[in-house]
């Protein structure tokens, strides 16, 4: 059975919502159509990549993914469809394709529209035209690259680490772009400490699982996506520590940690 996703800025409740699935549900009879993600933050491409890019595989080759974030073109902006890894993904041009993927795409294709005509009916003619077998280059006009925005990663100096908050859960916990691999790669078999926001906030050790430490203590674990996640067991830390997007995360070898009240 064929699947689309929805990746929306929208709440549940928005009208936009319920425009797009209806037309869905005209153009391509008996599709599955499954809401991947609504509520993103307004026009945040970043958040909206981070979600796709982290959730995208599990659905099965050959799924659809729509994206209705900052969808407006600007400037000379195009609306695409984009083959990669054995899935499509439609939506505006304006650098979250490069984000999601963060390689080259197997194919990009400028989807071909009438001037006035609605983005949300761009992308559901793009959507049908795919499930009937036909190739996206049968939809509109090959071309060779994708805007581009770069991933914020973080920065390796001797014996440091800095990154930054990227994503905040449901649940309040802090995922930074730490990779376990440039984890190990500096800290492997030394003493550390991961610093938040301040040197007043620090962790000495990884955790596997929440409940490792009591209820009500900070701890830093690598998630299921192999990133370091900043936690309080059975709290929000973000909102105790006032953590939000772009919070800084530092990791020093534990010689090298500066006084405890002293900020960064």
């Amino acid at each position: 059975m064929p699947v689309i996703t929805l990746t929306t800025e929208w709440k549940p409740d928005d009208i936009y919502s319920g425009i797009i699935k209806g037309k869905l549900c005209s153009m391509c009879p008996g599709v599955t159509i499954i809401d991947n993600s609504c509520s993103i933050p307004a026009l945040n491409i970043s958040h909206a990549a981070f979600v796709i890019r982290n959730t995208y595989s599990n659905y099965p080759k050959g799924t659809i993914h729509i994206i209705c974030v900052h969808t407006e073109p600007v400037n000379d902006q195009e609306y695409l469809i984009v083959k990669a890894r054995d899935h499509f993904f439609i939506g505006t041009d304006n650098g979250i394709f490069n984000l999601i993927l963060n390689a080259e795409p197997d194919e990009v294709v400028s989807i071909r529209h009438g001037k006035d005509t609605d983005e949300l009916d761009v992308f559901v003619k793009a959507a049908a035209g795919l499930l009937t077998g036909r190739k996206p280059s049968d939809l509109g006009t090959p071309i060779k690259n994708v805007h581009e925005r770069l991933p914020l990663r973080a920065t390796i100096d001797k014996d440091v680490i800095i990154g930054s908050i990227i994503f905040i859960d449901s649940y309040g916990n802090a995922i930074s772009n730490i990779t376990r691999e440039v984890f190990d790669r500096v800290f492997e078999n030394k003493n550390y400490r991961i610093l938040i926001q301040s040197n007043k906030n620090y962790i000495d050790k990884i955790s596997r699982k929440y409940s490792d430490l009591p209820v009500g203590e900070m701890l830093a674990r690598f998630n299921a996506l192999e990133l370091l996640e900043i936690s309080i067991n059975g709290a929000n830390v973000s909102e105790l520590l006032s953590l939000s997007i772009g919070s800084v995360v530092r990791i020093d070898m534990l010689s090298k940690a500066a006084s405890p009240n002293r900020l960064f």
